[in-house]
């Protein structure tokens, strides 16, 4: 085995979650990203191509705070590989103490989704890696000033002579960031192991409970493998609080897509919560409670919850659903801080 296979295996991965397979994998540039069990490789743009000095950088820049304007927020901030790479607070908090008004959604097969954040305002995670930086409550900073802190550090300098054969720049901030990001993958969980033919890998509530998941069309916009459609949807969350959130209204000015968010991944979800954009469900018992009941009346409400709430589940469906969603708990890395370049 080559002593490079040997430095990308031990670099990228770092200390890896739960049984901790991969961290035995010899990983290859063309291998990359690793995907587990359950899943397909992840679209990769033509122009970011992987590499593991590429992962690498986007590994230090994902850590590094003095990306903010304060020097104390980076994105493992709020989305923090020991916390499912989501946060376990309803919303996060920025710069100064400033409190955002939505919960911080995972990584953890973002790489996938057909667009980021709540509402969807940015298409890809190069145009997601540059947003928060720029938010006044966030990381209040600019990509013009981050960049301009960035490029006094020696290291970084020769790092991205290296991986792009430039100096320090916004789109190779975005892509490093991005193409990182595209190693947080999640699978082979007992959901993926039961499709897969071991027929033990579920127990029995959580059988009951993925039966009760494709019959009540929970499945219809938590779509399989990935378990969201990456549709946007109303499910009144906050529609009784004076001021709701516009969710994708804000990006699409149409009247229709009131209150409307992105379908959240159930992959993994028993390691993020709190739950939905408000972070308003603490456990994921009042987050199934919440959607069983077909979500809150509002006028913006979505036909799609309609199926969910003629099936009239009980609380024993409910609290199968509940096992069901733990079996979508596979393994992703969990990736310690690593020694930031000085």
């Amino acid at each position: 085995m080559s002593a490079k296979k040997w430095l990308v295996c031990l670099s990228l991965f770092g200390v890896l979650g739960l049984v901790g397979i991969w961290a035995t994998m010899v990983v290859a540039a063309d291998d990359l990203p690793v995907v587990p069990l359950g899943l397909k490789k992840p679209p990769i743009p033509d122009d970011n191509p992987m590499t593991p000095e590429k992962v690498e950088l986007g590994k230090l820049l994902y850590f590094d705070p003095r990306v903010s304007k304060d020097g104390t927020i980076s994105c493992a901030t709020c989305h923090d590989p020991k916390h499912g790479w989501a946060e376990n607070k309803p919303t996060s908090i920025g710069i100064k103490g400033q409190k955002g008004g939505r919960n911080a959604p995972t990584v953890i097969n973002a790489a996938y989704a057909t667009s980021q954040f709540w509402d969807g305002r940015a298409a890809t995670l190069e145009e997601q890696a540059v947003g928060p930086v720029g938010n006044p409550i966030e990381m209040g900073s600019s990509m013009a000033e981050a960049i301009a802190r960035l490029s006094k550090i020696p290291e970084y300098r020769r790092r991205f002579k290296q991986v792009f054969g430039t100096g320090v720049t916004e789109e190779g901030f975005a892509k490093a960031i991005a193409a990182f990001e595209r190693t947080v993958l999640s699978g082979n969980s007992p959901y993926d192991r039961f499709q897969a033919g071991e027929k033990d890998a579920l127990t029995e509530a959580q059988k009951r409970g993925l039966k009760t998941f494709e019959k009540a069309g929970c499945a219809n916009c938590h779509t399989p493998p990935l378990f969201s459609s990456y549709e946007f949807h109303n499910a009144g969350v906050d529609a009784h609080k004076p001021n709701p959130d516009e969710g994708r209204k804000a990006v699409t000015k149409k009247d229709e897509d009131m209150g409307a968010f992105r379908v959240p991944s159930l992959r993994d979800v028993a390691s993020t919560a709190p739950y939905f954009h408000d972070g308003s469900a603490a456990t994921l018992e009042d987050a199934v409670a919440l959607m069983a009941a077909g979500g809150k009346d509002n006028p913006h409400r979505s036909s799609d919850f309609d199926v969910v709430r003629e099936a009239k589940l009980t609380e024993q469906d409910r609290k199968d659903l509940v096992e069901f969603l733990k079996a979508l708990s596979g393994d992703y890395p969990i990736i310690e801080p690593p020694t930031l370049p000085e």
